[in-house]
């Protein structure tokens, strides 16, 4: 018997992608008749036959897809606490499908901007991909074009916005967050850890903080700006605190960010929760191991990953409709590093 003939055999000989050979097998749409022609051609020439529609969607015409998660320097891509959450989603997800999941690093600066691509992106062998946690700049955006690389966003962002995307619902967690503080009586928040041109997920939290200000009538904000470093936000924290002694809550971008605050605070004997509340954003395991336990808003970051490879295979099935956003609503969880103020 003679060897079977794979789609990747026919997409060697047709110099087609093979994304674009199951599409033509499937006489599914959007390939144009010339390329249509070539592929069933080269398939009648190798012998090729048909496989039931079931093994197809076994395969999701994402035999390969490619992971590049953002990693800033000294930085393991994966000892980051709340990716390394959504890389364990996607890659169960990617099991359960069958799909053969490539890793690779995207070194990033401050700002979430690539600095240097891989090579499995350069290369083009890829079916699609998962970008989680940079910019698509216009050299990503160029080289996907190119490839027909079908693309999920995970908490990533581009600037024209075509592509699928798995996100949080940013704006509406800090405001949640924000007015849980405004709740309990504190009228003087700080907010740690974004900056006016900040990544569009910490620019949401940033505008969902002043929204939330803005509903309560409260008209003034105290902002600690600085990058997501604990360092860095340690710094802002304790200016803020010398600056406005007044201050009795901190909203921060995220767990890192609060748990760098509370040290700030502690330095200038301020006490947490007594003298200072403090509430995160993500929920990352170590918040609920800090002294006091981090009150903070919860995402679901294994669902974050899984979501984006089903984005992945639908847009594998449906290569023409409208492009998806699926962002998930954070949740509080309440700890001890949050408390209630008397009524004045």
């Amino acid at each position: 018997m003679g060897q079977r003939v794979t789609l990747g055999d026919i997409a060697r000989q047709s110099n087609v992608s093979l994304a674009t050979v199951s599409l033509v097998l499937r006489d599914k749409p959007g390939i144009n008749e010339e390329t249509r022609q070539r592929v069933l051609d080269v398939a009648r020439g190798l012998g090729y036959r048909s496989r039931p529609q079931a093994e197809f969607l076994l395969t999701h015409n994402l035999q390969q897809v490619g992971l590049l998660m953002k990693a800033q320097a000294g930085e393991p891509p994966y000892s980051n606490p709340f990716y390394g959450h959504v890389i364990a989603g996607i890659e169960a997800a990617c099991r359960r499908q069958q799909i053969n999941l490539l890793f690779a690093a995207v070194p990033v600066d401050e700002d979430n901007h690539p600095e240097e691509l891989p090579r499995m992106l350069l290369e083009g062998e890829l079916n699609g991909l998962l970008l989680v946690g940079a910019f698509v700049d216009s050299t990503i955006t160029r080289l996907l074009d190119r490839h027909r690389t079908w693309t999920v966003l995970v908490d990533a962002y581009a600037a024209d916005n075509h592509y699928d995307s798995v996100v949080s619902d940013n704006f509406r967690g800090a405001y949640d967050a924000v007015a849980y503080l405004i709740e309990r009586g504190h009228r003087k928040i700080g907010l740690v850890g974004s900056r006016p041109e900040a990544y569009p997920s910490i620019g949401g939290r940033r505008r969902g903080y002043l929204q939330a200000l803005h509903d309560y009538g409260i008209a003034e904000p105290y902002f600690a700006d600085s990058h997501m470093s604990s360092h860095e936000s340690a710094e802002a924290v304790t200016d803020l605190l010398k600056r406005s002694p007044e201050v009795t809550a901190l909203f921060c971008c995220n767990d890192q960010v609060a748990i760098a605050a509370m040290q700030a605070a502690q330095a200038l004997d301020r006490s947490v929760p007594n003298d200072l509340s403090i509430i995160g954003f993500d929920n990352i395991d170590l918040a609920a191991h800090v002294t006091p336990a981090l009150t903070t808003m919860h995402i679901d970051k294994v669902s974050m990953g899984r979501l984006a490879v089903q984005l992945l295979l639908d847009r594998a099935e449906f290569p023409s409709r409208n492009s998806v956003t699926t962002a998930l609503r954070p949740t509080l969880i309440e700890r001890a590093s949050v408390r209630s103020l008397p009524p004045n």
